[in-house]
Order: C-alpha cells, then sequence, then structure tokens
C-alpha cells in the first residue's frame, strides 16, 4: 500500500483574504499496476509559465500523467519499492502507457525502465536509497541527497531492502538527446503547443 502524504495548500477567501484551502491527505495517488509497488502521489500542478494562483481548485485532480504541460510544473511524491518487489514482473510498456508516456521508453536499452521525458527534474530524496542510471554511469542517491534530471535517458534502481521515496518537482523543457532525433525539427516545441511566429511576437507599435 502506498504511504500517504499530507498536503498544505494555500490561498484567498472571497475579500482576498489569505486562507488554507486544503489540509489532510494528498487524495490523487496512482499505484502502478503494471509496476507493483511503484507509487506516483501529484501534490500540485501548473498548466501555464507564469502559473496562475487564482482560484481555489484542486490543480493536482484529475489523470496522472508522467509529464507536465509543456510551460507547466508537477509536484510530485514517487515510491520505489526494492527491485526484487517489482523489476522482473513490471510490464514498462503498459506502465509507461497507463501514464500517457508512449514514447518515454528506450526500447533499445537492455534496461526496460530506461525512459526520458521533455523536463527538467529536481529529484529529492526523502527516505532510503535509490541508484540513479544513465547510459553512460550510475550514482547511489542517498536522504537528503538532490539529483538535476535534464531531460536524459535514465532509470531507478533500489537495490536494499527498504523502499525509497523522493519528491520529485517536473518542469516543462524542450526535448533534447533521443527525444530531439525522434522528432527532428521539434527540439523547441513539444506537442500540444503553439509555434510562436513573427507576428505573434511582434511587439504592437
Amino acid at each position: 500500500m502506498a504511504k500517504r502524504f499530507r498536503r498544505v495548500v494555500t490561498g484567498h477567501d472571497k475579500d482576498g483574504k489569505s486562507v488554507f484551502i486544503a489540509d489532510g491527505l494528498a487524495p490523487n495517488v496512482l499505484e502502478m499496476a503494471s509496476m507493483p509497488g511503484v507509487a506516483l502521489t501529484d501534490l500540485w500542478r501548473t498548466g501555464s509559465a507564469p502559473a496562475s494562483n487564482a482560484g481555489n481548485k484542486d490543480a493536482a485532480a484529475g489523470k496522472i500523467k508522467l509529464e507536465p504541460p509543456a510551460d507547466g510544473t508537477i509536484l510530485r511524491i514517487v515510491e520505489f519499492p526494492p527491485d526484487r518487489m517489482w523489476r522482473k514482473s513490471a510490464d514498462a510498456r503498459k506502465a509507461f502507457a497507463s501514464i500517457g508516456a508512449q514514447g518515454a521508453p528506450d526500447h533499445s536499452s537492455d534496461d526496460a525502465m530506461m525512459h526520458a521525458t521533455a523536463s527538467v527534474d529536481y529529484i529529492i530524496v526523502l527516505e532510503g536509497e535509490i541508484w540513479a542510471v544513465l547510459d553512460k554511469g550510475e550514482t547511489l542517491l542517498k536522504r537528503g541527497d538532490i539529483l538535476v534530471q535534464r531531460g536524459t535517458n535514465h532509470s531507478w534502481s533500489v537495490r536494499g531492502n527498504k523502499p525509497c521515496i523522493v519528491a520529485a518537482i517536473l518542469v516543462g523543457a524542450a526535448p533534447v538527446g533521443r527525444l530531439a532525433r525522434r522528432a527532428p525539427g521539434r527540439a523547441t516545441k513539444r506537442p500540444g503547443t503553439k509555434s510562436r511566429t513573427k507576428s505573434s511576437t511582434k511587439r504592437k507599435a
């Protein structure tokens, strides 16, 4: 069963005074059926830059997807169980498809969990330890360590007997590396975004 986390969110009342609009266990939790024991908890999302702080709607509600919007962010908690509990039985294709990321996995890799996203991810280890695995090299991250993951091919491995819990702040970014090569000419454009043209960016006189 996924660990639950208290989430406190602020907002404004009808008079413009600051208030707490939520205080309780974060409700949007996805336990990955195709990756037993792996759980994602979305705490908040934004969909534009600059982000909007208007209204008191729960921005983390709705289907959990791996990547943030092109101009958006996701604040997420991820729980990884030890490899022995899920690695051999995991169905990577189904898992990534279930979070709208069919194009993320690197099917040429021997590691079925190797993947990349069009985002920059700030990963903070909260509990336990985890190996960050790249195409060339790997490093052990322990509690309090922070990884800046810049759209690179990567995978995760928990080789001990205790689960690892990380906080992840995902920020939409232009695809680089393998993702950029897969979609020539779209290195600065994310699916679903509008291209900037001279007419749209030209300042009015």
